[in-house]
């Protein structure tokens, strides 16, 4: 059966969302362990995933169609690696199983150890402030998230663009396509326009993708907290104005 092109897709609901008002608060991050905040808009939060599509497709060579293993914790840059992994048409998986047939592995400096073996190509995320570079040289055939992704053009366009259809996530057997993935969020935000959920939930996570897509098709945002801090946590509910919460 040939792909439906007119199931939605990733780009064309971040398309829509940019028209509709590019300026408003999308993502959100806090990090209580370091008091760090930081606050993208729909247009910032389009110009990282561009950046980052473009090192996927321009620099690495990947193709729709491929498969990138997201080891991150929660941080503002996973949901831009997600929108850039579904920009491109990668399915995102989490699965440690998953990491010598990946085309890609993403990790953080918690991770650059167990996952820079030579067999998988390796992007590394310093998670300091800024999407700054590390500080001490990586192994080697690891790239330097901080270092590439700054060259990178701040629009994109695929080189085979990804329709509804395309696989999207995956753990093992599960799997759901872009369509899939945003037709699930969309009814889960029914008759909640603007929502901005507070959460702890990792976006890169099977339980956090709907806290990316949720609000974002809702016209509203997610603001994530990592290591949270049960006494902030009232506090980030009330400054951010919260409608809804998620815990896990």
């Amino acid at each position: 059966m040939p792909p439906s092109t007119d199931a939605p897709t990733f780009s064309a609901a971040l398309a829509e969302q940019l028209r509709r008002d590019a300026s408003r608060p999308l993502v959100t991050f806090y990090d209580d362990a370091t008091a760090e905040r930081v606050e993208l808009s729909v247009a910032t939060y389009a110009n990282w995933v561009a950046k980052t599509a473009g090192l996927l497709q321009d620099e690495l060579g990947l193709e729709r169609g491929g498969t990138v293993l997201v080891d991150l914790p929660t941080h503002w840059l996973g949901p831009a690696w997600l929108g850039a992994a579904w920009t491109v048409g990668l399915s995102v998986t989490t699965d440690p199983a998953d990491a010598a047939t990946a085309d890609l592995v993403v990790c953080g400096p918690d991770g650059v150890g167990r996952r820079a073996t030579g067999d998988v190509p390796v992007v590394a995320l310093s998670l300091l402030p800024m999407a700054a570079r590390f500080a001490t040289p990586l192994p080697d055939g690891v790239l330097d998230y901080g270092v590439v992704v700054w060259g990178q053009p701040d629009g994109f366009v695929p080189l085979d663009a990804p329709t509804g259809d395309d696989l999207a996530w995956h753990e093992g057997p599960r799997g759901a396509t872009q369509s899939e993935l945003l037709v699930a969020a969309r009814a889960a935000t029914t008759g909640t326009p603007g929502t901005r959920l507070l959460t702890d939930a990792n976006p890169c996570s099977a339980a956090g993708v709907e806290s990316l897509l949720g609000p974002l098709l809702a016209g509203g945002g997610t603001v994530w907290v990592a290591h949270p801090d049960p006494a902030q946590w009232e506090h980030h509910a009330r400054t951010e104005q919260a409608t809804a919460q998620l815990l896990v």
